[in-house]
């Protein structure tokens, strides 16, 4: 009886020990970045920072926007355990007015697909900068 219930335990300690996947979780500090209010032609980058939270390597398979306005660049090698990373968005920030934009990442991490978002609001171009351009136009 001391056998079976010794080898039983044993089992059960074997199978938990070797039994775990090692699965990536990604853990994001920030999931909206809001741009505020900016200067038309204003620097349109910004970052996300995430960290891998799991026990096996976060691997990026894909990250891509709603628009063409918004271009995320995504890591591309592998975030071992424990480790950081960022991931690069540029907004276009020549287009005018208020903005709201996704960006999807997919990975191998517990949770595939994780929504990232921007917003923000780009203001017209000075009546100023109008003038110096017309200006510059009739030389």
């Amino acid at each position: 009886m001391k056998k079976i219930l010794l080898f039983t335990g044993l089992l059960f300690l074997v199978t938990n020990l070797y039994g775990q996947e090692n699965i990536a979780e990604i853990k994001f500090t920030e999931t909206v970045i809001d741009y505020g209010i900016i200067e038309n032609g204003e620097d349109g980058n910004r970052i996300f920072k995430f960290k891998n939270t799991g026990n096996g390597p976060l691997v990026f398979t894909r990250i891509f926007s709603s628009c063409g306005c918004t271009i995320p660049k995504k890591p591309e090698e592998p975030v071992l355990p424990g480790q950081s990373g960022e991931i690069e968005v540029s907004y276009d920030t020549k287009r005018t007015g208020i903005f709201q934009k996704a960006i999807t990442v997919r990975s191998n991490a517990k949770t595939a697909n994780v929504i990232l978002r921007i917003k923000g609001e780009v203001l017209p171009e000075s009546e100023e900068e109008d003038e110096k351009v017309e200006k510059s136009e009739f030389k």
